[in-house]
């Protein structure tokens, strides 16, 4: 059974910013880190209500259920104060809440704050960001040092608050005695490199020192950002049938959670873990014999008279058809960059930007982009709105210059 032997938490204003919008959350065994956006107070608010939210502990079921079900019942409340309050107008915030169980730790995620495991000298990024560099790293656009310089690193694809509904990323790791986790907002691993984070944890005589000694270094590479770090080590007190069989990477993972239960997720994130996973086992249908109706004979269909169809009917068919299908043959041949009505999402799509009747829409998605319009310069808007007609490498090389941060 696992224990908390160690833990410490602190959080830092930085050298540049005037005041903290980053939250924390202790209440052994749940630990919980939130970074604030929004301008003014608006991040503070915002990262207050997250952390808040855990104070009741978790609800019944699972780890993982009740850690979705806060972040979730979290991000409703700020997406509601955020459009009744014109104070706090398009706030949100990042979460990353760890649950330490019996033998595993369960990791719910939101956002670009991060958690790490520290197992046998080697440090794991257990979370993936949900930031327009992270997405560009993650479809092999940029590598992690490109985007550790990235102009716009900073932009996230995925907060609370800032729709009504959110995806919420859980992870469960199989832990052993000796593992040190650590929570962090980005005021951290934006100023530390992760190859400068282990020695400095390593070197330290306790988990306090190596707190503080990772927020100096933060504050002494320009302290940019709020600066937030939570350390909890385990131990594991008595024995556990099969205790020793788990792997430093092995997980069970629920990526998405879809009506309150756990779907499946990616059981091949080897960049977040060394070793296998260990992924839910599908659930298998049952089919269930289907007895044949006696057959019967059907009565002979009654006879109809065949009606006549005027010639100017057919001609305006053909016309018609004709129309259609240069319309179509043309939309296979340009392209167009607007934005997701759904999503906000930058898009280059393939076709003519016109919807006909009956919803028969002439285009189709191409390529979607980690941009939302919002994070587009406002000045430059009119250039992915306007639905100008273009070749396929214009179009698209036009949106990868927006999330190369290329277009000011």
């Amino acid at each position: 059974m696992l224990r908390i032997s160690e833990h410490w938490e602190g959080t830092d204003l930085g050298r540049q910013r005037q005041g903290n919008e980053d939250n924390l959350f202790v209440q052994v065994p749940l630990f919980v880190v939130a970074d604030g956006m929004g301008g003014a107070q608006a991040g503070e608010v915002a990262s207050e209500m997250a952390v808040r939210s855990f104070g009741s502990g978790l609800p019944d079921g699972s780890p993982a259920e009740g850690l979705v079900k806060i972040v979730e019942e979290a991000n409703r409340a700020i997406h509601d104060r955020s459009r009744s309050d014109e104070k706090t107008r398009g706030m949100g915030t990042t979460v990353t809440a760890a649950y330490v169980g019996e033998s595993e730790v369960t990791v719910a995620h939101v956002g670009d704050s991060r958690a790490y495991l520290l197992r046998d000298g080697e440090l794991s990024r257990l979370t993936r960001d949900h930031s327009l560099v992270g997405e560009l790293v993650a479809r092999g656009k940029l590598t992690e040092e490109q985007a550790e310089m990235h102009p716009q690193r900073s932009v996230i694809t995925r907060a609370l608050g800032s729709e009504p509904d959110v995806e919420v990323d859980v992870h469960v790791f199989q832990a052993r005695g000796g593992d040190l986790f650590m929570l962090n907002s980005d005021g951290l691993t934006s100023m530390v490199p992760e190859a400068r984070v282990k020695p400095i944890i390593e070197g330290a005589g306790s988990l306090e020192e190596a707190g503080r000694e990772l927020i100096a270094a933060a504050n002494e590479a320009g302290g940019r950002d709020n600066i937030t770090v939570i350390l909890f080590r385990v131990d594991d007190v008595g024995g556990r049938e099969g205790d020793g069989e788990a792997e430093a990477g092995e997980t069970i993972e629920y990526d998405t959670f879809e009506g309150g239960e756990a779907v499946a997720g990616d059981a091949t994130e080897a960049e977040y873990r060394r070793t296998g996973t260990m992924a839910l086992s599908p659930v298998k249908a049952r089919a269930e014999p289907i007895e044949e109706a006696p057959a019967r004979t059907a009565p002979p269909p009654p006879r109809r008279r065949r009606r006549r169809i005027p010639g100017a009917a057919i001609a305006v068919v053909a016309v018609l058809a004709i129309i259609l299908a240069g319309l179509w043959t043309a939309s296979r041949a340009v392209y167009f960059v607007g934005v997701d009505s759904r999503t906000g999402i930058v898009t280059v799509y393939r076709g003519l930007p016109y919807d006909l009747p009956l919803g028969i829409a002439l285009y189709a998605s191409d390529y979607r982009s980690g941009v939302r319009i919002e994070q587009v310069p406002t000045a430059r808007r009119a250039t992915f709105t306007e639905h100008k007609l273009r070749s396929r490498d214009d179009a698209k090389n036009l949106v990868i210059e927006l999330e190369r941060g290329r277009i000011q």
